[in-house]
This record gives structure tokens, sequence and C-alpha cells, in this order.
């Protein structure tokens, strides 16, 4: 397994068992693609650990049928630890639909408040904020209070936020920094996205 560089060596008087149970705040950014999928990735070791997972969408519509969800969903019905899964909107929100009356930045706010309570509660081991970083980025949640509230989030909740464009002060504030980087994708050849492989 690849090993970090250690650069500096904390004085914080922790085991090495007491390390390995650290809360981890993980960001995926980037303009590649992947980032949800490393996510989802993350989700089925948390629930190989055992870990309830909760799961939460803010751009994909509810109307989607993803495989990820499907898979998931039936690893938490299997047994073992359970998974919940919720979609904050219509998705594709910076869309404008006609005849559409929906409110997607308190839609978003809303989100962010059950996830707030859900981490106070402590009522998942693992959080996936899918497409998280477009309600911060378009000001509809506040960045802020996003990073105090983790910061500061109780017992050993891990938390994977996926998304472009992520926050600097997110991304300050996080533990794993990924960067997706797109060399090349099959949509630039014109071919269009297909299950198994998109969703």
């Amino acid at each position: 397994m690849p090993q970090g560089q250690v650069t500096t060596v904390p004085q914080d008087g922790l085991t090495t068992r007491q390390r390995r149970r650290q809360a981890v705040l993980a960001v995926h950014t980037g303009h590649g693609k992947g980032k949800s999928t490393a996510a989802f990735g993350m989700a089925l070791r948390a629930w190989s650990a055992g870990w309830p997972i909760g799961v939460f969408q803010f751009v994909k519509s509810e109307k989607w049928r993803v495989g990820e969800e499907t898979a998931l969903k039936a690893l938490g019905q299997a047994g073992g630890a359970s998974v919940a899964w919720h979609k904050m909107g219509e998705g594709w929100s910076w869309i404008q639909r006609p005849g559409t009356e929906r409110d997607h930045a308190a839609e978003a706010a809303e989100g962010w408040a059950q996830i707030k309570r859900d981490l106070a509660a402590e009522t998942y081991k693992f959080y996936v904020l899918d497409e998280f970083t477009y309600p911060m980025k378009w000001g509809w949640v506040d960045v802020a209070d996003v990073v105090a509230t983790l910061a500061d989030r109780p017992g050993t909740q891990h938390v994977v936020i996926t998304g472009r464009d992520a926050h600097p002060d997110l991304l300050a504030a996080a533990d794993l920094v990924t960067e997706m980087t797109k060399l090349k994708h099959p949509m630039d050849a014109g071919r269009k996205g297909q299950q198994g492989i998109e969703w």
C-alpha cells in the first residue's frame, strides 16, 4: 500500500491505534470524471466495516436511477450496515425548466440543515455529500458554516464531499483532497453517456 510522506510528527500524544480512528473529511473535486464514483467506492468500504451510511445528493434528480443507489440500497437491505439515500432537488438545478416553481436554494439549505441534524445526532458513521460543492458555489449554503460544522462534528463521523470548483476554505479544512483531471473522455468524440459507465 502506498505510504504518505510524513513531514511532521504531531505532538498530540495519540497512539497509532488512535491515529487510525480519526474522523476524515475528504473532498473529490476537479473537472475529470470519477468524483462521485470514488466517493461511492469509499462508501462500499464503509459498509464493509459495518458503518451506517448517509448519502445526500444535491443536484441529481430524484427521478434518476443510478447504479450506485441501487447497489448500496440492496446492500443496506441485505443486513449489516444501513444505507439511507436522500436526493435534494430536481437535479441540474441551474437549468431553468418551464413550469417549475421549486426553490432549489431553499431545498439545498434544508438538505444542509438535515445533514447538520444528523451530524449532531451522530446518525451515520459515513456521509457522502454528492455534488455539494455546487450549493456552496452558488451561495445557497454558507461555506463558513459548512467548514465550522464539519470541524466541530462529534464522534468519528467520516465525510466525503464531491463536485467541481470546491471552495478554497473547504479544501484547506479537508484531510484528504483529490482533484480529478480530465485527459480524455468519450463524450469529447461525440459519444453519449451509457448505463454501467456513467450511471
